[in-house]
């Protein structure tokens, strides 16, 4: 005998949440009061009952239980109330797909969003980035939510189709996906078709949004199918065949594009706002944000990949605003077959759901959760446990394919913008709570454009000592187990 103790294997505690209103269930609740809800639960239980209408559906609230469920996508499947909802929309694409076609569609599209390719990206988002930013006047307002939708727009739309949409149509997918994004989600808390079948002003507008979007997609694609090949995940997904050598179909392409537009900008956007909006609230985080890049961009130069490496701060920036306001706080999978869960028997077809936002604010893995502090992720700092809670991407073979485009992507653009301008919140700004949509983020966010000085020399001094290249992101030998995108590469 070696003498060592054999870890004591977890009791789990199972519960139901109160306050269920008869047909409507929790979603009165998840509607309009969702992370107070949300924070409510893990009083009740590692695993809550909660209802979604009349369906009985079950919350997991400790990261070890959500990444069981992750980690064995053959019993948790893709399904429940948000899935349904998004295939409507998305179709059988990689989002969507259950997991006996999940590999398929993984490989078709994965080398497009390698990490070292998505590096490559850097210039095109720096120069979206300049752009969008570049018409602001010192000392007046700026819609930010609405320019940081417009530039992941950009961004996404040339990474998918090159130069396809033009910027007439690029500002109707932003419109339209802003209106899909918000329709969405009270479909899912409360699935019952009959109440978005009436003629309301909200669900006409969800439909003529849905239907301009797939009216895009399909002319975009008929116009690629007479033309030239290019060099675009369009064009990698024209040129593809199934194993059999059948062509992929219109639709199969459609389901694809529509995929990666509406997770490929809603979400950087949100961050990005939400980014700009927690930096003006906290001065010194802020500070030393514009330290590092007054000594790696001096004054206000365009970052190229060369430079990902010495951004530490500005990652540790977007990893903490990926804890305290994650886009993506609300999951759900359901259960192929019967099987135990926190010693729980749920039946086959159970939904369970998992939050990022609930598991980013636990005290127990993330001391003063609501205090947004950038150096939680400075290199050493963060603890197995925290990486383990930390999951903005999800994690197991079903993690975001763009978990690495989406890190470079938001780095680049924050680095690009607060090198050349500070924002400030309008006078008399309270911060509220954001209003709940299939993502989660300040959806009106407008702020006031300040000029910035560089000084270089005066960051550097006040720079504290980083590790050089600490910017890998990849923790876990198998990236497939890692839920977190935090700085530190120890």
């Amino acid at each position: 005998m070696n003498g060592a103790v054999p870890e004591q294997k977890r009791t789990w505690t199972a519960g139901s949440a109160p306050g269920i209103f008869p047909l409507l269930g929790h979603g009165i609740a998840l509607y309009r009061r969702p992370l107070a809800f949300l924070n409510s639960l893990p009083a009740h239980g590692d695993l809550v009952e909660i209802r979604l209408g009349p369906q009985r559906a079950w919350m997991v609230c400790h990261p070890e239980l959500a990444h069981e469920v992750l980690m064995d996508p053959h019993t948790f499947d893709k399904g429940g109330p948000l899935y349904d909802r998004l295939g409507k929309l998305m179709g059988d694409g990689l989002v969507t797909c259950r997991q006996p076609a999940h590999r398929d569609k993984r490989r078709l599209l994965q080398p497009a969003f390698r990490p070292s390719h998505a590096a490559a990206y850097t210039e095109l988002v720096a120069e979206e980035a300049e752009s969008v930013c570049e018409g602001w006047q010192a000392g007046r307002a700026v819609p930010v939510t609405e320019a940081m939708t417009t530039l992941t727009t950009r961004v996404i739309s040339r990474v998918l189709l090159s130069d396809s949409l033009d910027d007439t149509t690029a500002a109707q997918v932003r419109d339209c996906l802003a209106d899909v994004v918000r329709g969405l989600f009270v479909r899912t808390v409360v699935p019952i078709d009959a109440l978005f079948r009436l003629p309301t002003p909200a669900n006409r507008r969800y439909q003529r949004a849905l239907a301009r979007l797939h009216a895009i997609i399909d002319a975009v694609i008929t116009e690629r199918r007479r033309g030239p090949a290019r060099d675009d995940v369009l064009g990698t997904l024209l040129a593809a065949a199934h194993g059999d050598g059948t062509a992929r179909t219109d639709q199969e392409i459609h389901d694809h594009l529509m995929t990666l537009l509406l997770t490929g900008a809603e979400t950087s956007a949100l961050t990005l706002a939400a980014a700009f909006s927690l930096l003006a609230r906290h001065p010194e985080a802020e500070q030393r944000l514009h330290a590092e890049l007054d000594t790696v961009l001096p004054g206000g130069r365009r970052p190229g990949p060369g430079d990902l490496p010495d951004l530490v701060r500005t990652r540790c920036v977007v990893s903490e605003t990926l804890r305290h306001s994650s886009p993506g706080w609300l999951f759900t999978r359901v259960a192929t077959r019967e099987t135990e869960l926190a010693g729980r028997r749920l039946p086959a077809g159970a939904t369970v759901l998992y939050s990022p936002y609930l598991l980013h604010h636990d005290p127990s893995s993330f001391p003063d959760p609501e205090h947004f502090d950038p150096d939680r992720w400075l290199p050493g700092r963060p603890t197995p446990g925290q990486r383990r809670a930390m999951m903005p991407f999800s994690a197991g073979n079903r993690k975001c394919l763009g978990d690495e485009f989406a890190m470079v992507e938001v780095t680049v653009a924050l680095a690009t913008i607060a090198g050349r301008v500070r924002l400030r919140h309008l006078p008399g700004y309270v911060a509220r709570t954001p209003r709940p949509a299939i993502t989660l983020g300040p959806r009106s966010l407008v702020m006031i454009r300040e000029t910035r000085s560089h000084s270089p020399s005066e960051a550097s001094s006040s720079r504290a000592p980083l590790t050089h290249g600490a910017v890998c992101t990849r923790q876990a030998p198998d990236s497939r187990s890692a839920g977190d995108h935090c700085v530190d590469n120890t």
